[in-house]
């Protein structure tokens, strides 16, 4: 195997709290191994065109903490065509790369794969996304950091819901999985929680939403991947219980921004020097995750797999739910 002596990094699709800590722990370990690093900016976008910049250990070190990415992040169509990752592949030959980190979600990983059919450099990812849909990792990067956002401000809903009696219909992030919304919805003592994984949520809160009295705050968490959505599950509500105060709320991209927590900063560095560990061992096309508290190294081809909630959590939802 060649000889790493120059990696190259970049920040993926939608950005997570903790990826400057990731950073930070790829340039501190690549920086003891001796080995030369550049940031890719925005993405896929950057690789095509080039855009290399170097990495500065200070100046991430002061970021740690912050959400978003230094490196800035994009989604790129012209990826998805053969000239778009043969003009990435010039790129990273002309700039003498030998390996490449990605920190992103399933579709960084799918990419990287389709880059791998025409370039041999071994590619390394960190799982860097809030919904926690990527499988070969208990936590992805800035799960728990917008599952915190989302909490603090369905406290504060509650608040007015109480004030008002109403019932609140509150939708937080999770296209294709709902572990934000139990999550946030379970710590937040929520009446009903909406999540794809599950059809019998809707039966039970319309039983409770039927028999609400108005006397108090009637809280729903709805992920925004759920079959119904927020929009058709509050006119079916209204149908059944057609006086009742309702409101809708999409909590939106503010769960992606704000400071990484204590655990999305930790998450990061480990993740971060275990993907130069793993290069320098000779691993390639596998992602750096924490299973069971262990680092871990999963293939790509599995880590695409859908990761949904498990039984256990599902079955709490049917407990909390009745």
């Amino acid at each position: 195997m060649k000889t790493i002596e120059h990696i190259a990094i970049f920040t993926s699709g939608g950005d997570s709290p903790g990826m400057n800590a990731a950073l930070y722990g790829i340039v501190k370990k690549a920086e003891q191994s001796g080995i030369r690093l550049s940031g890719i900016r925005k993405g896929y976008e950057g690789l095509i065109d080039g855009d290399l910049v170097p990495l500065d250990a200070h100046k991430l070190q002061k970021m740690v903490h912050r959400g978003g990415t230094l490196l800035k992040t994009a989604r790129s169509k012209r990826f998805l065509t053969l000239e778009g990752r043969q003009r990435a592949l010039e790129n990273l030959q002309k700039n003498e790369v030998d390996a490449l980190i990605a920190i992103g979600g399933d579709g960084t990983f799918k990419g990287l794969l389709a880059f791998s059919e025409i370039c041999d450099l071994p590619f390394l990812g960190i799982p860097g996304t809030i919904d926690n849909d990527l499988a070969g990792t208990d936590f992805t990067l800035g799960f728990d950091s917008a599952v915190n956002t989302a909490i603090e401000n369905i406290d504060k809903i509650r608040d007015t819901a109480e004030a008002h009696n109403r019932i609140f219909l509150i939708e937080v992030m999770g296209r294709d999985c709902g572990y934000i919304a139990i999550h946030s919805g379970l710590g937040t003592g929520a009446d009903a929680i909406l999540i794809p994984e599950s059809a019998h949520d809707f039966i039970q809160l319309l039983e409770k939403a039927g028999s609400y009295d108005r006397e108090e705050a009637f809280i729903v968490i709805v992920s925004e991947g759920d079959e119904l959505g927020a929009e058709v599950a509050a006119k079916k509500i209204k149908e059944i219980n057609p006086d009742v105060d309702l409101r809708i709320t999409k909590l939106g991209h503010v769960q992606r921004g704000g400071n990484a927590s204590a655990f999305d900063r930790m998450l990061g560095i480990r993740l971060g020097a275990a993907a130069v560990e793993a290069l320098l061992r000779g691993r390639k096309n596998v992602m750096a995750g924490i299973l069971n508290n262990e680092l871990s190294l999963t293939p790509f081809d599995r880590v695409v797999k859908e990761h949904q909630v498990n039984d256990e959590l599902q079955g709490l939802l049917k407990i909390f739910g009745n």
